[in-house]
Parts: structure tokens; C-alpha cells; sequence
């Protein structure tokens, strides 16, 4: 199996839930953001990296993993062209590995969340899996025909909306609501609210980008 990079930012971090779901996962690399750091600390997480301006954390925090050795300080202006989040995955990325999970990237501030989503193409480009979770929601990008185990969903709504302007011929089997060779438009809400009702549904698609989100109530 290939590497896995935890990458633990300043959004909204639910403890019980985090701890529970990281429970029994093992990542190669731990990436804590500005706020982030704050979390970590809480959950007791071995870091590898302090990537931000750390404008968002308390200075007791940042100089408590200053001095902490094994962790590599990466410090940014404030003034500069990307969010704190944007430079951490960028930073996971250039480590190559096969998974990059993103905790901490919702919350109440919708820009940066669609900015975070968003964010989600790079590593697709790079053929890096990425997940972004919460305590409600897993959104992920697939350019690619894609299977869904109904056991392992995040929650029971499985949401599929374009990222591409058109993301055509999209084939859906063992879904609630099936399709066959339909085009996704942008600004339309036809994927929203599917339901797996196989052990196995199957997402086809020709051409284009689709984020899928996987949700509770």
C-alpha cells in the first residue's frame, strides 16, 4: 500500500468524532495548519510538518511545536497568494503519496470551504486520492468510472454534482435513482440526494469532473 498523508487544518473539528474515525488509521505523514496545530495537540497527534502564517493559533502553541523535535516548521507571510490549506496540500502533494485525507476544512465560513473543495483538483490531476471529511460529509473528485461500497459509505445520501461544466455520459447502477449516458450540467441539481440501494453501485462517466459527497444528515 502507498503512502498516507493526514493533513489537519483550522476548520471545524468535531473531537469525538476525529477521534473515533482516526482511530484505527495509520498515516506515513501528519500535517498540521495554522489552527490545526491547536487540534492536533488536543488529539495528541505526531506532526511532521507546521505549515502557515499561524496567525489563527496562539503563540504558546507555535512555540510549543518550535521546539518539539522532529517537526519541520514551514512559516508564510500573511501577505501572500494562497490560503495556509492551498500551501499544505501542495506540500502533500510533493511527497507523492497514494492518499491525502483532509480533516478540519468545513466549517462556518462557506468561502473557505468552497475554496477547500475546490482545492481538491490538484491532486486529482496528480492521480493522488484525496478526501475531505467532516462529522456530516466525505467529498472527494473522480474523473473516472467509480465503485461505491454501500458498507464503507460515509453516510446514506450520495450527492454528485459537476465540477467541469459538462461531465457527460454518466451511466449510474445501483443507485436509487439510476441513469444512463446523461450529461451533467453546471448549475443543475439532478445528483443531489442519490441513494446507494446495492452492496456495490457503480458511477460511469465519460468525460469531465465530478465532485461526489457522501453524507449523513
Amino acid at each position: 500500500m502507498g503512502d498516507k498523508i493526514l493533513i489537519i487544518t483550522g476548520g471545524e473539528i468535531t473531537f469525538p468524532f476525529v477521534a473515533e474515525y482516526l482511530a484505527d488509521k495509520a498515516f506515513n505523514k501528519v500535517i498540521a495548519v495554522d489552527k490545526g496545530l491547536m487540534a492536533a495537540k488536543q488529539l495528541n497527534l505526531k506532526v511532521d510538518y507546521a505549515v502557515g502564517d499561524f496567525d489563527s493559533v496562539s503563540e504558546e502553541v507555535i512555540s510549543y511545536y518550535k521546539q518539539l523535535s522532529g517537526v519541520q516548521v514551514v512559516e508564510y507571510n500573511p501577505m501572500k497568494d494562497a490560503t495556509d490549506t492551498e500551501l499544505a496540500l501542495n506540500l502533500a502533494i510533493s511527497l507523492e503519496p497514494e492518499h491525502i485525507l483532509i480533516l478540519g476544512a468545513t466549517g462556518t465560513r462557506a468561502d473557505h470551504m468552497l475554496a477547500n473543495i475546490a482545492l481538491l483538483y490538484a491532486p486529482l490531476t496528480k492521480k493522488i486520492r484525496t478526501t475531505l471529511v467532516d462529522k456530516n460529509n466525505k467529498i472527494y473528485m473522480i474523473n473516472h468510472d467509480a465503485v461505491i461500497d454501500r458498507n464503507k459509505l460515509h453516510g446514506p445520501n450520495v450527492s454528485l454534482l459537476p465540477f467541469t461544466e459538462t461531465v457527460d455520459k454518466i451511466t449510474l447502477k445501483g443507485f436509487k435513482y439510476p441513469l444512463d449516458e446523461y450529461t451533467f450540467r453546471l448549475g443543475s441539481s439532478i445528483g443531489i440526494s442519490n441513494e446507494v440501494t446495492e452492496e456495490r453501485a457503480e458511477i460511469i462517466l465519460g468525460s469531465g469532473i465530478l465532485i461526489v459527497i457522501e453524507a449523513k444528515d
